[in-house]
């Protein structure tokens, strides 16, 4: 005998997702609904909006992973569920973090023994680590001028005005002024020269950028080292420096190795650097190492017991999730020194690549360096009839996201261009990108102005020789009518072509 019944509404086991009601109706977007609904039709509904997101492959503007070996990503998977601060739980992750901190300080060449192990901790990211190392000066510093009887309530930070804004919220979150060089036309880093002069008493760090976010050139910490150590000396004075690696930190060692920036030097006292950049990793990871314990004060890092053991933790945040700190330490025992290298070399080699096709353009002014971060930054050589801003915007139809942005003070009036060079970016990519950025310059030749540029030239066209410039209204018409042949004509084109 067999048996059967008819699907009821409410029965969608045997239904499309794309056939069920779901998909019909809208789901609410800022409350939760008040009904469930079935897995496959959640999963779809958000998939669906996620492919409205641009390709991360495609994401030139970010310095973060976007790519790792199936073997890493299967190891992702099987520890997203650890949570990381349950140290006592997961004993192997935290030894796998301690390996990770040693094998970083040994790459920044911290004055580590034998049998000593190096002071640092994984975090979130660089800014958490910038924090963390901020905390550990302005503490350090506080500590100083208490036992000496000074003013302790006015602490300062010597940057160039080009840093990451991480910085900002560091002085701001923890009250620490900040002491910005200003940048010049050509000269886009802090000046070490005037850093130092910018020193005084109450400042509690000078910090170097090994990596600029702006055009990825590499401050020069070894001198801004020698000018500090002979302010100390005249001044009676200590103050350290940290350095930002955040992207160049893995980059530098691999590349760079005689390039003395790091604990090499005697008066750098803590580095961050990026694991989710130029460490391989994807988003989540970063790290901070110390010099030596002393400079680290023993009243920041907290004890707690009630996860089963006593723990140290000095961290912003407590929960955390494992599986980016499985991931670098992957990377670094899968490529080891000379995977790294290999991997650096490729992406400078592919840098260069585009660097050569922008100039072959004769359109462009390269603002970035041979040596730091891979990245190109460029700008129009004339920029009067369309801007950086508008060849950004037309290389979305093409799917890249190329990032248009202005210098900081006071160099406000450069605009740039930036494609960062990540390992993910081949030869092949590098060379599609010169073809594109090509077919919209010849686009954008063929476009008229943009209102702005007409209004200026008319500006200057109304100064040179006294005539009455046109109104804003008539250049708008002008521009309008220009459209209405342009589109016309190609039209026209297509028919033909037909």
């Amino acid at each position: 005998m067999v048996l059967s019944k008819t699907a009821s509404q409410t029965d969608v086991s045997v239904h499309s997702t794309f056939a069920s009601r779901y998909v019909r109706t809208s789901l609410p977007r800022f409350k939760m609904p008040e009904e469930s609904i079935p897995k496959e039709a959640a999963y779809q509904i958000i998939n669906d909006e996620l492919m409205l997101d641009g390709n991360p492959r495609l994401n030139l503007a970010s310095f973060v992973t976007t790519w790792m070996e199936p073997e890493c990503d299967k190891l992702i998977m099987d520890s997203v569920n650890k949570n990381y601060v349950d140290m006592d739980e997961y004993p192997v992750t935290t030894e796998l973090q301690n390996r990770c901190v040693n094998m970083i300080a040994h790459l920044f060449n911290a004055p580590l023994g034998d049998s000593e192990t190096a002071v640092g901790v994984g975090t979130v990211g660089s800014s958490e680590a910038i924090m963390l190392a901020g905390l550990a000066f302005k503490r350090k510093w506080q500590n100083k001028r208490k036992a000496e009887g000074k003013p302790f309530d006015k602490p300062n930070i010597v940057t160039g005005a080009n840093v990451q804004v991480c910085w900002e919220k560091f002085a701001r979150y923890f009250e620490v002024q900040l002491k910005e060089v200003k940048l010049r036309e050509g000269y886009y880093v802090m000046d070490p020269a005037k850093a130092v002069e910018m020193v005084d008493e109450n400042t509690i760090c000078v910090a170097a950028i090994l990596g600029s976010t702006l055009n990825g050139e590499f401050e020069d910490v070894k001198l801004l080292n020698d000018l500090l150590v002979e302010k100390n000396k005249e001044t009676g004075w200590d103050t350290p420096i940290h350095v930002d690696a955040a992207s160049g930190g893995f980059i530098a060692p691999f590349l760079y190795p005689e390039l003395e920036w790091d604990f090499r030097l005697p008066l750098v006292k803590s580095i961050n650097v990026s694991g989710h950049k130029y460490g391989l990793v994807y988003a989540g990871i970063g790290w901070v190492i110390w010099r030596n314990k002393e400079d680290l004060p023993e009243e920041l890092i907290f004890h707690i017991n009630y996860l089963g053991a006593d723990q140290p933790t000095f961290t912003l945040n407590f929960s955390k999730g494992s599986s980016q700190v499985i991931a670098q330490y992957y990377q670094l025992i899968r490529l080891g020194y000379e995977g790294y290298r290999n991997v650096m070399e490729n992406c400078h080699e592919n840098a260069m690549v585009l660097k050569r096709g922008l100039e072959k353009t004769g359109r462009f002014d390269i603002v970035s360096k041979d040596e730091g971060v891979p990245l190109v930054a460029f700008s129009l050589k004339d920029n009067k009839r369309h801007d950086e801003f508008e060849i950004a915007e037309m290389l979305r139809r093409f799917g890249w996201i190329v990032p248009a942005y202005t210098m900081p003070a006071d160099a406000q009036h450069i605009t740039v261009l930036r494609v960062v060079i990540r390992e993910d970016f081949s030869r092949t990519l590098a060379e599609r990108l010169v073809m594109d950025i090509e077919k919209v310059l010849h686009e954008l030749d063929m476009l008229p102005a943009k209102v702005s540029a007409k209004l200026a030239m008319a500006e200057e066209e109304h100064g040179n020789n006294g005539t009455v410039k046109k109104t804003a209204i008539e250049t708008q018409r002008e521009i309008t009518a220009y459209w209405k042949k342009y589109v016309t004509e190609r039209k026209t084109n297509k028919n033909k072509i037909c």
